[in-house]
C-alpha cells in the first residue's frame, strides 16, 4: 500500500471530499433500500443450494491446505489495510464459502481448462456456451456481492448461477482457451444485472454499421485545365434540390418520432442507479490474437467495449494467478480506466511476488527485457522473501459430456426476449424439423402483431438452412447450403403452386448448364447464367395465356404446355469475334415469325449492327420451295452503307436460327419441367423431414449401431465358441466321482471306461443315422422308379424333366451318404484308438493307467 502513501496531499484531500459528499448520497439511498426491502423479481423458480449432495465431492472441497490456510491469512491482512486505508469503499470479495461451507480464496476456485470442442477454442463460442446452458439467479441482495461462490463443477451439474458463478466458469475456460481473461467484481445497471434485454435490439435484427469512405483529397494545381462549363439545368438542380429538402424534412420527422418513441421506451429511474454489483468476465489485449481489450457480459454472451455505459464501476478483478484491487476513480463509470494490471499506482495487487501481467508492444517487451536482465539478479534475492504463488484449483477437472455440450439449453429450449422480437433456442435433434432457432419480429413492444418470422435449421436431408417468412406479404424465402439435390440455393416464392411469382437461385458451380437465377411468374421466365463457353448470361421467356391450368403433379413438357411468344437472349462480348460478328441480343418472336439480331457495339460506334428475318414456309400452295428473298432479311451495318454481299449467306443464317429456335423451345420446356419438378420435391421434403446423422453418432444413428451390435455378438460368438473348444472333455465323468484331485485306481479305471464307452456309443449311433437316412434315400428312389414305370405313358415332357432330376438329386444324396458311412467306418477305430491313447497320457489318469 506503498503507493497511496505517495500521493500528492492536494490531490488526495480533494478526493476525500468528493468520496465524503457521493458516500453520503450513497448511505441515503441504501437506508431508503433497506427500509423498503429491495427484491429482484424474477421467472426463474427459486432452487434449495442447500439440498445439493456434497458426500461424493472429493477432499479438497471439504479442507484447506497448509498453503491455502496461508493465503487466507495473506488476504485477511490484505483486507484489514484496505479497510484502514480506503474507510469508504465496499469490502473486497475475496474468500466466499463454496458448497461445503469451506472458505476458498477467489483465484483458487478458477479452473482454467480446454474442452475437446472446435466451438470452445474461441471467446464466442464459450460465451454463447455460458450463456446458453446456464439459467441466470438473481443475487439475494442487489447491492452486496454473495456470501458462497461454488466451483465450476457444480454450477455445470445444476445448470444455474447468479453473475459470479457465470463469470468464474467462463473465465476458466477461456484462460484454459489461451485468453488474457479475469473476473470483475463491479457496478452495472439494472438491465444488465436483471438480464433484461426488452428494451434492446436483437443482435440478429442489427444492421452492420457503414464505414464511410473519406475521398481522396485533390492536390490543387497552379496550372490547371480549365474545366469544361456545366451544361446542366438549372431548372433540374431546382427540382433536385426540392426533393432533397422533402426527403431531408420527412427524415427529420422520422427521427422526432423516433425520439418520441424512445423517450416513451426509455426504462424507469433506478434508485439503486450504481449500486447494483454484477461480475462480468474482462479479456485484456495480447493474447490469442485480440487487438482491444473488451468485457464480456456473462448471461448473454455478448462482447462490450470498455466504454460501454452499462457498466458504471469496477471494484477488483482476479484470475488463476493474483487478484487486484482498482485503485482508479469511476466518476465517468468504466470510461476512464486503463487496465494495466502491472501499474501498481493504478491497481493495488495482493500477491506481490506473482506474475504481474504487462501491457506492453512485442518491441517494447523486447526492450524491457534486455534492460532488466542486469537488476533481475538482485532483484531475486529480495523477492524471494516476499513472495508468495497461487495454490493450485481445488475445483475437480471440469468435464462437459458431448450430449451435455449437444443440449445445451436446459431441457434443450431457451426463450429470449428483446424489444419487439423474441427469439427461441433449440437443441440439434430434439424438433423433427431439424428447426434449432426461431426469431419472431413484432410490430408492437407488447409482441401480438408478427410482423416476420426467421427459422435456423441444422442436419436437415434437403440442406435447409434457413426461412423468412414475412407475415405481411406472406413472402417466403429459403436458403440452402450446398449439396442440395437440384443445386438450390435460396427460393422466393409466395406459394407453392406452379406458375407463380417466384425467384429460385442455384449453385452455378454444381450446374452443367451454369444457371445461377431463375425469376418467375404468371406469363414471363428470365434465367440468368454465369461461365458459358457461349458467353450467354441472360434468357428472357414470354407466354401466352391458355384454358387449362397445370397441376403439381403433371410434369410432362409435351401435355398442356404455355405457348411460347418470345425468347430474348444476352450474350456477354466475346473478343475472339469481330464486333460485326458477335451478338449481343436476339430475340425470337415465335408468333410473329420474326428474328432480331442486335450485335456487339464497335469501338467509337454509337449504334450497333442489326439484322431482322421474316421467315417464310418451306413450299407455297404447289409445293414449290420458295427462295429466299431481300425482303426477307433487313439489315443494318454500322459504319457501313453496304447491304449485306450476297443471299446464299442469309440463308444460311435464316436455316441455323431456325433450328436453333427449335432448340430453344425445347430448353424452355425443360425449363418449366425442372421448375415444376423441384416444387414437387420442395413438397415432398416439406411433409416427410429427414435428417442426417453422423456415422460417429452411435445414440441416433440407427443403421451404424445395428452395424456395431452385430459385430460386437460376432465376437461374442467367437469368444464363446472358442470358450467351447477349450472345455474340459472328462468334466462329465469326473462329476460321477465327485471332482477329486487325486483318484484310486479304480476310479481312474472307471473314468477311463465310461469315456470309452460314451464314444463308442456316440461312433455307433452317428452310423446308424448315416444308415437310415440312406435306408429312407434308396428306398424314397425306388418308389419314384415304381411311379414313373406306371405313369410312363401319361407324363409331359415338363414332368419327365422334373422326374429325371428328382432322381438325380436322390441319386447324388445317396452317394454322399454312402460316402460318409464307409468313412465313418474306417475312422471309427481310429477316434476310439486315438481317446484311448489320450486318456493314458492325460496327466489325471497317467499315474493308474501309464502301466496298464
Amino acid at each position: 500500500m506503498e503507493v497511496l502513501e505517495e500521493k500528492e496531499e492536494e490531490e488526495q484531500t480533494e478526493e476525500q471530499l468528493k468520496a465524503l459528499e457521493i458516500s453520503d448520497n450513497l448511505q441515503d439511498v441504501e437506508t431508503k433500500v433497506s427500509v423498503e426491502q429491495v427484491c429482484v423479481p424474477s421467472d426463474v423458480p427459486d432452487f434449495d443450494w442447500s439440498s445439493i449432495d456434497t458426500s461424493q465431492l472429493p477432499s479438497s472441497y471439504k479442507t484447506n491446505s497448509l498453503k491455502e490456510k496461508k493465503l487466507l491469512h495473506i488476504a485477511d491482512h490484505f483486507l484489514q489495510q484496505y479497510t484502514h486505508l480506503c474507510p469508504d469503499r465496499k469490502p473486497l470479495f475475496l474468500h466466499p464459502v463454496n458448497e461445503c461451507g469451506v472458505e476458498k480464496f477467489v483465484s483458487t476456485t478458477v479452473r482454467p481448462t480446454l474442452l475437446p470442442y472446435t466451438e470452445l477454442y474461441h471467446w464466442d463460442g464459450c460465451a454463447s456456451f455460458v450463456s446458453d446452458y446456464l439459467t441466470m439467479e438473481p443475487l439475494k441482495s442487489p447491492i452486496t456481492p454473495p456470501s458462497s461462490l461454488y466451483s465450476p463443477t457444480t454450477i455445470l451439474k445444476y445448470q444455474k448461477g447468479n453473475c459470479f458463478d457465470f463469470s468464474v466458469l467462463l473465465c476458466s475456460m477461456l484462460i484454459g482457451a489461451g485468453y488474457d481473461a479475469y473476473c470483475v467484481h463491479g457496478y452495472a445497471t439494472h438491465e444488465m444485472c436483471s438480464l433484461d434485454e426488452t428494451l434492446k435490439l436483437c443482435p440478429l435484427l442489427r444492421k452492420p454499421q457503414e464505414v464511410p469512405q473519406e475521398g481522396m483529397k485533390k492536390k490543387s494545381n497552379k496550372y490547371r485545365v480549365k474545366p469544361p462549363p456545366n451544361l446542366q439545368s438549372k431548372f433540374e438542380l431546382q427540382q433536385e434540390a426540392k426533393k432533397v429538402a422533402e426527403t431531408e424534412a420527412t427524415q427529420k420527422n422520422k427521427e422526432r418520432e423516433e425520439e418520441k418513441v424512445t423517450e416513451v421506451e426509455k426504462p424507469k429511474r433506478d434508485p439503486l442507479y450504481g449500486l447494483r454489483v454484477h461480475a462480468w468476465v474482462l479479456v485484456l489485449s495480447g493474447k490469442r490474437e485480440v487487438p482491444e481489450t473488451f468485457f464480456i457480459n456473462p448471461f448473454t454472451g455478448n462482447s462490450h467495449s470498455t466504454m460501454d455505459e452499462h457498466f458504471l464501476g469496477i471494484e477488483s478483478v482476479w484470475n488463476h494467478r493474483n487478484y487486484w484491487v482498482n485503485m482508479q476513480g469511476c466518476w465517468n463509470g468504466c470510461k476512464d480506466l486503463v487496465f494495466d494490471l502491472g501499474d501498481a499506482i493504478r491497481w493495488e495487487i495482493m500477491l506481490s511476488g506473482s506474475n504481474k501481467p504487462l501491457q506492453l508492444l512485442p518491441d517494447a517487451e523486447e526492450e524491457k527485457e534486455l534492460s532488466d536482465r542486469d537488476t533481475d539478479d538482485v532483484q531475486e534475492k529480495e523477492e524471494e522473501d516476499m513472495s508468495f504463488d497461487m495454490p493450485p484449483s481445488w475445483v475437480a477437472p471440469v468435464q462437459i459430456s458431448p450430449r451435455e455440450f449437444e443440449t445445451r439449453c436446459s431441457q434443450g429450449r431457451k426463450v429470449i426476449l428483446y424489444k419487439k422480437a423474441k427469439l427461441e433456442k433449440w437443441a440439434p435433434y430434439l424438433n423433427g424439423n431439424g428447426l434449432v432457432k426461431r426469431l419472431t419480429v413484432y410490430a408492437d413492444l407488447d409482441c401480438t402483431e408478427v410482423v416476420e418470422v426467421r427459422e435456423w435449421f441444422k442436419n436437415r436431408e434437403d440442406m435447409l438452412d434457413m426461412r423468412e417468412v414475412n407475415k405481411q406479404t406472406q413472402l417466403t424465402t429459403e436458403y440452402f447450403s450446398p449439396g442440395h439435390l437440384l443445386g438450390l440455393k435460396a427460393h422466393t416464392y409466395t406459394s407453392l403452386e406452379p406458375e407463380t411469382e417466384r425467384t429460385m437461385e442455384f449453385y452455378d458451380e454444381a450446374r452443367v448448364d451454369g444457371l445461377q437465377k431463375r425469376v418467375e411468374n404468371d406469363n414471363e421466365m428470365t434465367e440468368y447464367f454465369v461461365g458459358r463457353d457461349d458467353f450467354l448470361h441472360v434468357r428472357h421467356m414470354e407466354f401466352g395465356k391458355r384454358g387449362k391450368k397445370i397441376h403439381l403433379a403433371s410434369t410432362r413438357t409435351d401435355i398442356n404446355s404455355r405457348p411460347i411468344v418470345q425468347i430474348k437472349e444476352c450474350f456477354h462480348r466475346n473478343l475472339e469475334k469481330p464486333a460485326d460478328e458477335d451478338v449481343a441480343e436476339r430475340i425470337f418472336l415465335i408468333t410473329e415469325e420474326t428474328i432480331h439480331l442486335t450485335y456487339q457495339l464497335k469501338d467509337k460506334y454509337i449504334t450497333a449492327s442489326k439484322k431482322d428475318f421474316f421467315k417464310a414456309a418451306d413450299r407455297d400452295r404447289k409445293g414449290n420451295e420458295i427462295i429466299m428473298t431481300p425482303e426477307m432479311c433487313i439489315t443494318y451495318q454500322a459504319g457501313s452503307s453496304e447491304k449485306d454481299k450476297k443471299l446464299f449467306h442469309l440463308y444460311k443464317a435464316l436455316q441455323q436460327l431456325t433450328e436453333e429456335e427449335k432448340q430453344l423451345k425445347q430448353q424452355v420446356w425443360q425449363s418449366e419441367a425442372e421448375v415444376l419438378n423441384i416444387l414437387k420435391i420442395r413438397e415432398n421434403e416439406e411433409t416427410a423431414v429427414k435428417l442426417t446423422v453422423s456415422i460417429y453418432n452411435t445414440e441416433r444413428n440407427e443403421k451404424r449401431r445395428q452395424q456395431y451390435e452385430a459385430m460386437k455378438n460376432t465376437v461374442e460368438d467367437e469368444l464363446l465358441g472358442q470358450e467351447e473348444q477349450d472345455l474340459d472333455y472328462l468334466a462329465p465323468f469326473l462329476i460321477q466321482i465327485g471332482h477329486r484331485k487325486k483318484m484310486t485306481k479304480g476310479q481312474a479305471l472307471r473314468v477311463r471306461d465310461d469315456c470309452l464307452t460314451d464314444l463308442k456309443h456316440h461312433l455307433i449311433d452317428k452310423a446308424n443315422i448315416i444308415q437310415a437316412r440312406f435306408e429312407k434315400a434308396v428306398e424314397e428312389l425306388q418308389k419314384k422308379d415304381q411311379w414313373f414305370q406306371e405313369n410312363h405313358s401319361q407324363l409331359s415332357a415338363e414332368e419327365e424333366d422334373d422326374f429325371l432330376t428328382c432322381c438325380s438329386e436322390i441319386a447324388f444324396r445317396i452317394h454322399i451318404l454312402a460316402l460318409r458311412l464307409n468313412r465313418e467306418k474306417q475312422t471309427a477305430p481310429q477316434k476310439y484308438l486315438a481317446l484311448e491313447e489320450k486318456l493314458r497320457k492325460d496327466p489325471r489318469l497317467a499315474e493308474h493307467l501309464g502301466h496298464a
